[in-house]
């Protein structure tokens, strides 16, 4: 089973405003250490794939970044979308790429601007969810929640479907952001997980679901995909991405896919949402205040 990590690294940084920028959002910053976030989501799955098997789907005006920050990545795994499509067409591009020459490949959908303390606990949430995906699952990465939170959407876990030190469980329902009150009712019936964005999968899997659920999507993936390869690949891209609309994997794809499975991870994961989640992914000064240079 080969892996292929896909590092998404569109996003505009607004909300680390005046930190980041359009051209320099907060994946290109070191919010949590030395190191900007999307080196760091590098080196985590480094372990579980070589460089020539990872991917970058950014914008334009980002990839001269990624290219800086991961010089060990082929120029040709930096797929550059010709204009913001949401992540149901970025995921696609990738898997229509690897496809191409593996398409039992197994993808890591991974954003690039999250944090993860404990980098073990991650890698096995990760290999526990590829053998699921080996199989022809669909598999979210669902972080047991530790307060209500109203800012994520939740992953309702089912029955288990793989047993093991980290279950696979069958999916029941994605949710939306929920209000308070049902966050910390989802919190305490024990259920529900914090959706995080990290979802695994074969190319040819999610391939077929985005035919069967997005077929605007599909065709002008089909026509990308044929030319992968060849001299006429960016033309292709630059002609049918645009064509694409503009979805997310999770709302075009993943709540209505079958065969969707979750595996529940506890790997001090964070969102770094925002100036106020700092202090959990920092270390503080004696008064308690994060602290630069």
């Amino acid at each position: 089973m080969a892996l292929y990590p896909i590092i998404m690294a569109g996003g505009s940084g607004t909300r680390f405003w005046p930190l980041s920028r359009k051209n320099r959002p907060k994946q290109f910053l070191p919010l949590t250490g030395d190191k900007p976030l999307l080196s760091l989501t590098a080196d985590r799955v480094r372990p579980l794939a070589p460089p020539a098997r990872t991917l970058v789907v950014c914008g334009k005006v980002h990839a001269p970044a990624v290219r800086k920050l991961l010089p060990d990545l082929p120029a040709r795994n930096v797929l550059i979308e010709p204009v913001a499509r949401n992540t149901a067409p970025a995921v696609g591009l990738a898997a229509a790429v690897v496809a191409h020459e593996d398409p039992e490949g197994v993808l890591v959908v991974l954003p690039s601007d999250q944090y993860v303390r404990d980098v073990v606990g991650f890698r096995k949430a990760l290999s526990a969810a590829a053998r699921a995906a080996e199989k022809g699952e669909l598999v979210t990465i669902g972080i047991k929640p530790a307060h209500p939170e109203t800012g994520f959407g939740f992953v309702q876990q089912g029955k288990v479907i793989t047993e093991g030190a980290l279950p696979v469980r069958e999916v029941r329902r994605f949710v939306e952001k929920p209000n308070l009150e049902t966050a910390r009712g989802y919190l305490s019936s024990g259920d529900y997980l914090w959706n995080a964005g990290i979802f695994v999968f074969r190319a040819d899997r999610i391939l077929e679901e985005i035919e069967r659920h997005l077929p605007e999507t599909s065709e002008p993936l089909a026509a990308i995909g044929r030319s992968v390869g060849t001299k006429g690949f960016g033309r292709s891209l630059a002609r049918y991405f645009p064509k694409m609309p503009s979805i997310s994997l999770d709302y075009g794809v993943m709540e209505k896919a079958s065969r969707i499975a979750v595996v529940p991870a506890d790997f001090g994961w964070s969102d770094v949402g925002s100036f106020p989640a700092l202090p959990g992914v920092r270390p503080l000064d004696p008064s308690g205040n994060v602290v630069e240079g």
